[in-house]
């Protein structure tokens, strides 16, 4: 489906602050090696956004690309100790190629490492946001990726599009923009497939969508469209439009803040979770599960409900009180996801009761409700 090209101007008209996700794909030549000129179109272009008084803030692939070239080092390792090893060496090359290519016009940069675990606490999920806004505040653009060094779990997964997802979150920003070495998304692998057809425009990010998404495992990156999708998918729970595009064109975000029909646009759910809900169904790691009925799925999509304990019908894994745990319909689907009043070996005991039973029935009660709403996150198709 193709974009109407008016929506597309006002969606860039009403930005104020965007992140750019950089792949390692776009920050490479052919032989592995970061590319200097790659680096100066880009600050060129980001220098042009700022001149439109927007915010920008980075998220960059290409520590271990840059760490393996260093090293000399031709083939991704499996072994986490020299993923990590690579990691710290190629870092600094990394951060100092930005320095270098931002100070041709004025603009300072800051290096901001994050893990996952770092999102978690919700403590340290805002002091993270405090620190981004300050920067931003002094016009500094901040340099964001993974601190692959320490992130054992996070390197494996070696997902900086998902990351791009929770800082548009955790900075409420307007736009996310993912830079990769294709126009966009494409109906098959355009790579493998001549008859492969270009889509401009996704309103709906459903089932078939994240089908057409493959992972892509090259010698220093792993990832793929389907990374990006979930990216752009957590982006529009929380009403931010995403696009995908190619950022070996020297000209894509101009064109991009131009208005022009560049990549493959995602637009925002109409319903979106706020900061601290986006934070519960998307940053926080579900603990255990719980099976609603459907007359709970409905009090709770519909209605904007409550979770209650005659509501529930199963309770899967041994989670504890304030855990985040996901609720699915009695076909497994996922409904909801949210922090839990009850442990669950307690819920066991009262599902399917009344509220008014569950005093008598544990000998105390923190609250009538399992899962309080204001703790809910409901999950949108």
């Amino acid at each position: 489906m193709k974009v109407d090209n008016n929506k597309r101007k006002s969606i860039i008209s009403n930005v104020n602050r965007v992140i750019i996700k950089i792949g390692s794909s776009v920050l490479t030549d052919s032989d592995g090696s970061l590319s200097e000129s790659v680096f100066e179109k880009l600050a060129l272009e980001i220098s042009k956004i700022r001149d439109k008084n927007i915010e920008v803030i980075v998220v960059s692939s290409g520590a271990i690309a840059s760490g393996m070239k260093k090293l000399g080092i031709v083939k991704r390792p499996k072994e986490i100790s020299m993923k990590q090893a690579i990691a710290a060496s190629g870092q600094s090359t990394l951060i100092r190629h930005y320095e270098r290519a931002f100070s041709a016009f004025n603009l300072h940069v800051a290096q901001i490492l994050l893990t996952l675990d770092g999102l978690l606490d919700r403590k340290r999920y805002l002091n993270a946001r405090k620190t981004l806004i300050t920067l931003l505040r002094m016009g500094i653009i901040p340099i964001v990726n993974e601190n692959d060094t320490v992130a054992v779990e996070e390197i494996m997964l070696g997902d900086n599009d998902n990351l791009a997802a929770h800082i548009t979150s955790l900075i409420e920003a307007d736009l996310l923009i993912m830079l990769t070495d294709i126009e966009g998304l494409y109906s098959k692998d355009p790579r493998n497939n001549k008859d492969a057809e270009f889509i401009s425009l996704i309103e709906r990010i459903g089932e078939e969508i994240e089908n057409t998404a493959g992972d892509t495992f090259g010698r220093a990156t792993i990832g793929g469209m389907k990374t990006k999708i979930e990216a752009a998918k957590k982006a529009a729970a929380f009403g931010v439009p995403t696009i995908i595009a190619n950022g070996k064109n020297g000209s894509t975000l101009g064109d991009i803040f131009d208005g022009e029909e560049v990549g493959t646009l995602f637009l925002p759910s109409e319903e979106s979770l706020s900061g601290r809900k986006h934070w519960i169904a998307f940053t926080l790691k579900s603990a255990g599960e719980i099976v609603i009925d459907d007359g709970a799925k409905k009090a709770i999509t519909s209605s904007g409900k409550s979770l209650l304990p005659s509501g529930i019908k199963e309770v899967h894994g041994n989670f504890g009180v304030g855990e985040s745990v996901t609720c699915v319909d009695e076909n497994g689907t996922e409904v909801a996801r949210g922090l839990t009043s009850y442990s669950a070996g307690d819920i066991r005991k009262i599902m399917g009761s009344k509220t008014s039973d569950v005093e008598g029935i544990l000998g105390y009660k923190y609250s009538d409700e399992v899962i309080h709403r204001d703790d809910l996150a409901v999950l949108k198709d």
